[in-house]
């Protein structure tokens, strides 16, 4: 089940917040619980995605993209992702996560989320994110517009460029 009272309880805690730059960074404190756990006793990898979203989601209030979403009613998907995982994470470990927006291109956005504990870095994601309408995708000049803020992104690293080419290679609908 989707964690919706941690949910509430990270958009609660960063209410107040001060505002981020759309590329400003995000920290926040998670502990594993027993549900997080597969059959191994280590945080689950689908629920390390969902984890990411409670990062995420409060990432998107304090840089103002959440009061977009509001004010146009459009919603946000991810488009896709690369997630590594380095160490494990157990029952009862308390983890900081880092979330921050990287940049964007004329379709989607690029966030890198990391989750940390005792300071190594256990897991890493990088998220393409779309803007969503009922006309389909909205391009991020457009979001950027709305936010008030330039639509030029900054270069992406070169990790990410090479991730979007190896991606753009890959056979879609797949084979089967």
């Amino acid at each position: 089940m989707y964690p919706f009272i941690r949910l509430a309880k990270e958009r609660l805690k960063f209410r107040n917040a001060p505002a981020l730059p759309v590329l400003g960074t995000h920290v926040s404190h998670h502990i594993c619980w027993p549900w997080d756990l597969d059959p191994w006793m280590e945080l689950n990898n689908g629920r390390t995605l969902t984890l990411f979203d409670l990062g995420r989601i409060p990432l998107l209030a304090r840089t103002g993209l959440r009061q977009v979403l509001k004010d146009t009613g459009w919603g946000i998907a991810v488009a896709g992702n690369s997630t590594r995982y380095r160490r494990r994470i157990k029952a009862f470990h308390r983890i900081t996560m880092h979330s921050r927006c990287i940049g964007w291109d004329a379709r989607f956005f690029y966030m890198d989320q990391s989750m940390w504990r005792q300071g190594e870095c256990c897991s890493q994601i990088l998220i393409r994110a779309a803007f969503t309408s009922d006309a389909g995708i909205v391009p991020p000049a457009q979001v950027m517009d709305r936010l008030g803020k330039p639509p030029e992104s900054p270069a992406l690293p070169d990790w990410v460029q090479a991730w979007i080419a190896a991606d753009g290679q890959r056979p879609w609908p797949p084979q089967v």
